[in-house]
């Protein structure tokens, strides 16, 4: 699956006033994976943002930003209400996995001792894996919310031990701003992170400081990271050498040519062929009958049949597909 991206409709932990619209705009570019926050929009369009988030075919997260039992209690309970796929952050499992029992809705707590207002994530590396690692053990916990960049300690080796401790996804939220952190982060092997205010604020390096240059330039690198970039490029028959474009796709081997005159009588051993003719016209001869092939339409040739291919009206073009065990 590669390093995910949940990208967060969220400016200093609260939900953006025009959420729907940058939802709109997250989806257009491909983003699968969107977070927000029960704070900065009434419940009910809270409701409709998560609907159509899961309209969009995207996975939906809500964050808990609560210090105290009372209001994580109340942000558990509106995840419930409001039917997210996933609960990140909050301190108090115990609490809330009585409240999230039964809903389907997966749960990634904060690893470690959380303070402050943003939230700072305290103690040692060695006392977060203690923590992370009691946290995971629980049923009903499916992963860790860690606040890596949160920490005094050494962060990438924070991310690397607590990854190494748990056998459960991570996912790495807070101060994630720039292409090298992300780097951090895979290499550290956390099954993911979130950006929401660096992106909204035009923060993270892209050639604009627009929502769309930001979300373009974040889903770049990771897909960069995540070995997900073709470096295949296009080809054109008419500059190909011999008018002839080749390739394989998996076990498929694939050639585009033109061609005149007529080819040798031949057959395949293993594996049938299909003759798709682009331009002309071709005439395919059998020993036991001739079919003319227009543009647009295709024959199958089955292993083992001698045939005999023929450009008609001069040249013809043609796709021909067949697998590579021959």
């Amino acid at each position: 699956m590669g390093l995910r991206f949940i990208f967060m409709l969220t400016r200093n932990d609260r939900t953006v006033p025009d959420a729907s619209q940058q939802l709109q705009t997250a989806l257009s570019l491909g983003v699968r994976h969107m977070g927000f926050k029960d704070i900065g929009l009434p419940i009910e369009q809270l409701k409709g943002l998560n609907a159509a988030i899961k309209a969009g075919g995207a996975t939906s997260y809500l964050e808990v930003v609560s210090l105290d039992r009372e209001s994580e209690m109340v942000s558990a309970k509106a995840a419930a209400e409001i039917g997210v796929d996933v609960l990140l952050g909050g301190t108090r499992v115990d609490d809330v996995l009585p409240i999230l029992k039964g809903t389907g809705i997966q749960y990634f707590p904060f690893a470690g001792r959380i303070t402050g207002h943003p939230s700072v994530l305290e103690g040692s590396i060695a006392e977060i894996v203690e923590s992370a690692k009691a946290i995971t053990a629980k049923d009903g916990v499916h992963g860790l919310d860690l606040l890596a960049y949160r920490s005094a300690e050494n962060v990438p080796e924070l991310m690397k031990a607590v990854c190494a401790a748990v056998s459960k996804p991570v996912f790495m939220a807070g101060s994630i701003d720039t292409p090298e952190r992300i780097a951090v982060v895979q290499n550290a092997g956390a099954a993911g992170f979130t950006i929401g205010t660096a992106a909204l604020d035009g923060k993270y390096p892209a050639g604009g400081k627009d929502v769309p240059s930001q979300l373009s330039a974040i889903i770049r690198d990771v897909a960069a990271l995540n070995k997900h970039l073709s470096p295949i490029r296009k080809k054109n028959l008419s500059t190909a050498p011999a008018g002839k474009a080749e390739g394989q796709v998996n076990k498929l081997q694939f050639r585009v040519a033109k061609f005149e005159g007529s080819s040798p009588w031949s057959f395949r051993q293993h594996g049938d062929e299909l003759f798709f003719v682009h331009r002309g016209r071709l005439l395919m001869r059998f020993r036991d009958r001739e079919e003319i092939v227009e543009p647009g339409e295709f024959i199958v040739v089955p292993r083992g049949v001698e045939h005999c291919a023929v450009a008609l009206d001069g040249e013809a073009s043609e796709v021909l597909l067949a697998t590579t065990t021959a």
